[in-house]
């Protein structure tokens, strides 16, 4: 298969956990220069929307496939540690903590070089496209276990 050399990196795994390399621009910064605190958010989103993609699972065949459903965010928390800056070279890193069979769990991380600036958890639930709690597809559940990573207490 030929890529196209425009298109935009969806990342890389490394071993079971994805790395989405993101660059700090001026719309993501406050006045002083530093990243605003809810696009930590965006960069767990972006690092969670490129997990699925490289593994076989875009959104738009989840949510326009044969068989549809939806994600929605049952619960998030963030950690914030430091400041990420306006030019900053970060790393988003997503690993699958938790499969259930109508929900995940995923701890994500924003770095940069070494440093930890945000890290959280992220619940995730499925719904069919008429908003109804549902479980995912054999195919999907089976393609994500192989990504699941048992972390300590889990």
């Amino acid at each position: 298969m030929m890529s196209n050399k425009y298109e935009p990196s969806s990342g890389f795994f490394e071993g079971k956990t994805h790395i989405l390399p993101v660059r700090v621009y001026f719309e993501d910064t406050d006045a002083g220069g530093m990243v605003y605190h809810a696009n930590y958010i965006r960069y767990f989103e972006r690092g969670r929307t490129d997990f699925l993609r490289a593994t076989g699972l875009p959104h738009s065949d989840i949510m326009f496939g044969d068989d549809p459903y939806i994600w929605v965010v049952k619960d998030l928390s963030i950690d914030y540690k430091t400041s990420a800056k306006l030019d900053d070279a970060l790393v988003v890193e997503t690993k699958l903590i938790k499969l259930g069979g109508a929900s995940i769990a995923m701890a994500q991380r924003v770095l940069c070089g070494d440093v930890v600036r945000a890290q959280g958890v992220v619940r995730a639930a499925v719904v069919s496209d008429k908003g109804r709690p549902r479980r995912f597809p054999a195919m999907v559940h089976e393609k994500m276990a192989e990504y699941l990573i048992r972390e300590e207490g889990n």
